[in-house]
């Protein structure tokens, strides 16, 4: 019955002292209270042994029950701050040790060692361990974080356990940007030695999907490679930037993590009208580049018709409930903008960050007025705040709690919309919760993995693997007014961006640090739309015109075998969000075997091979065998076949010159590769 960390202190002191009298706390016989007989286990219970009776825990709740178990008297001084001793551990092998302190300050100003009363935890035991004591053990080579938690904070020190130096060479590669030097900063300091630069197909494959989301064409392919200029892969990156298929690959990204979907679903209605009006303006704020905090802060402080203004559905799609439930939109909420996971704080303070149940529910409040009310039509709704709906209830003792942001420290304003204010700040230059965000989700989506992973759980304890580049990358997204294109160019200009996929010695292991590319999986709209792209042969999806990308798309009824969420068959196998939360896990990246046999079986390609005409074309104009295997090559993977490859693929070919089938077949053969199937 004890509250998670202490966080109701006056209600502990009632269950334990005088819920059931002499029993948990007996003052007569203070060592039969089985407050003591249970910590130490004298009786069974399924706690077990906490403590021993010669311990210094075991003697403080003595005495306090000996004195009469009595409850504090007049203000107490309370916890403001935790440090650690030290920030920043660097271990030269495992084994190697040291101890971490805990120091405590309170609000009188005094400051004491805690840390016999800390709870200590490590990220990644495999590299260091902290036991209760703030023991810090060296385990293995890598980077890591452990934690110290005292009252409602968590601070961690940085661990890093360095591998041999024998045969260790630091290349020092040549940067472009700030980008390179804090990773090759960071790299060094670990003995991590970058992969070598991806060549220009590599390049123009990876660079087209990211940004195109779909693969390069044959002549996109041969003019960059006969491009001489020393500049050119910055310069087809301005190309890509500049194309309306980069505003609508971020339209979906947007789309997916706000939730759009229409037609009529359980368990809420959501007409089509109105998530096309979203999509929408959405696919104008990215095609024009519109700021994004500009962006952001039209859809948090918008009201009116659902069906004409577009922003105003961030209150009818982001939570697909039937009434509007302030509780769980402000998670969900927080979660995409900010990246913070606020709902452990409803029942109890955030066990692993800073956040508080005061924190928790004044955030709710700015939500509580919002309500919706029928339009001038059965599909149209109209949102809209009731300025005078009183603010959410603390759960421990019912008390109102003005509307505040998170971390704060004074309500906003009383009176008119709070959503304004709400708006002000989340967009603000100054709120390093909103940029670290954006930016974390932006490299993310470029790079495979984020800074902070997974990107939507941020907390004092998950840190970022490389602090100053998060920093760097949030103020440069700052400095350059929230332009989504001038931190893509940055990143994609960058050294570290273009590495190769092919790992060294010193960097095969590393997982994190981003000292080679990562494989990446396409996402199942993208792999769909690279299908279409090589095969030439659209795909027809229910509701939208012929000739709609996979990107494009969203789910708009419901009724088929893979639910309203996925719309398509395709979708529901290959991992696309189902948009049943607003977590980013939604989108999965895993392979599974259903994917496996849909690409080999399946209509997405079998249906497409015949139909594209792409290899009778080439059969029709007298093309040899090397040349139609060459584009099948470069028209599959953006590259040419190896020598290997072309030997294996003639010796298949044999004197079936003119057999449209055998290179249907070798056509089916790089379709089904796994190199199609990633990003690398």
């Amino acid at each position: 019955m004890l509250s998670l960390f202490g966080y109701d202190a006056k209600g502990d002191y009632e269950r334990v002292v005088n819920e059931m009298p002499g029993r948990r706390v007996n003052v007569a016989v203070p060592e039969q209270s089985l407050l003591l007989l249970k910590s130490v286990g004298a009786v069974p219970h399924t706690g077990g042994k906490i403590i021993k009776r010669d311990s210094e825990h075991y003697q403080s709740l003595l005495r306090w029950i000996e004195a009469g178990a009595p409850d504090d008297i007049g203000d107490v001084a309370a916890t403001v701050a935790v440090e650690l001793s030290n920030e920043r551990l660097l271990f030269e092998q495992p084994k190697d040790g040291a101890a971490l302190k805990v120091i405590a300050k309170a609000s009188d100003g005094s400051m004491r060692d805690v840390t016999k009363l800390s709870r200590f935890f490590s990220n990644n035991d495999s590299v260091a361990k902290i036991d209760s004591d703030g023991k810090v053990t060296a385990t293995g080579a890598g980077d890591t974080h452990v934690f110290a938690r005292f009252s409602r904070f968590t601070v961690g020190a940085e661990v890093i356990v360095l591998p041999p130096a024998a045969g260790f060479e630091w290349p020092n590669p040549k940067s472009v940007n700030f980008i390179d030097e804090l990773v090759f900063d960071r790299l060094q300091k670990l003995r991590i030695a970058p992969s070598e630069l991806c060549d220009d197909e590599t390049f123009l494959r990876r660079i087209t999907l990211d940004l195109a989301a779909r693969p390069p064409t044959i002549a996109e392919y041969r003019a960059f490679l006969a491009d001489e200029r020393s500049n050119k892969r910055s310069l087809k990156i301005d190309e890509l930037l500049a194309d309306d298929a980069f505003a609508d690959y971020w339209t979906a990204l947007w789309a997916e993590q706000l939730r759009i979907i229409g037609g009529n679903y359980a368990p809420v209605a959501t007409d089509v009208k109105a998530a096309d009006a979203f999509y929408q303006w959405i696919r104008k704020q990215m095609r024009t580049s519109r700021p994004l905090n500009e962006f952001i802060a039209e859809m948090v402080d918008a009201s009116g018709s659902n069906l004409t203004n577009g922003p105003v559905n961030l209150y009818t799609m982001l939570v697909h409930k039937p009434q509007f439930e302030p509780k769980v939109f402000a998670a969900d909420f927080s979660q995409v903008f900010l990246g913070v996971q606020i709902q452990c704080a409803e029942c109890h303070n955030h066990p692993f960050d800073r956040w508080t149940q005061d924190d928790y529910y004044g955030f709710v409040s700015f939500f509580t007025g919002m309500k919706r009310k029928p339009g001038v039509e059965p599909r149209e709704r109209r949102i809209y705040c009731d300025t005078s709906a009183p603010p959410a209830r603390h759960v421990v003792d019912g008390r109102p709690m003005p509307a505040k942001v998170l971390g704060g420290i004074d309500p906003v304003a009383s009176g008119g919309d709070p959503r304004t204010s709400l708006a002000q700040w989340l967009t603000s230059p100054e709120n390093e919760l909103f940029s670290r965000n954006l930016t974390n989700r932006i490299w993310a989506q470029l790079l495979g993995r984020g800074i902070i992973e997974p990107v939507d759980d941020v907390r004092a304890s998950n840190p970022p693997v490389n602090g100053p580049l998060l920093d760097a990358l949030s103020k440069r997204l700052v400095a350059a007014k929230f332009d989504l294109r001038s931190l893509v160019r940055d990143i994609c200009n960058s050294r570290v961006y273009q590495l190769s996929a092919q790992p060294n010695a010193s960097n095969r292991r590393d997982t994190r640090q981003f000292s080679h590319a990562h494989l990446r999986r396409l996402r199942a709209d993208v792999l769909l739309d690279s299908v279409v792209t090589v095969t030439g042969v659209t795909r027809r999806f229910g509701g939208f015109p012929e000739g709609t990308r996979a990107i494009d798309y969203y789910p708009r009824s419901a009724g088929s075998t893979e639910g309203p969420e996925f719309g398509d068959p395709f979708f529901a196998t290959f991992g696309r969000s189902s948009r049943g939360t607003v977590c980013a896990c939604e989108t999965k990246k895993e392979p599974t075997l259903s994917q496996t046999l849909h690409m080999a079986v399946g209509d997405t390609v079998r249906d497409r091979l015949g139909a594209s005409g792409e290899v009778k074309r080439m059969l029709e104009k007298g093309t040899s065998p090397e040349v139609m295997i060459e584009e099948l090559f470069v028209r599959t993977l953006s590259r040419r076949p190896t020598q290997d490859e072309k030997t294996a693929m003639r010796e298949l070919i044999g004197d079936a010159v003119k057999d449209q089938a055998t290179y249907e077949d070798i056509f089916w053969s790089l379709l089904n590769s796994t190199e199609f199937a990633f990003n690398h």
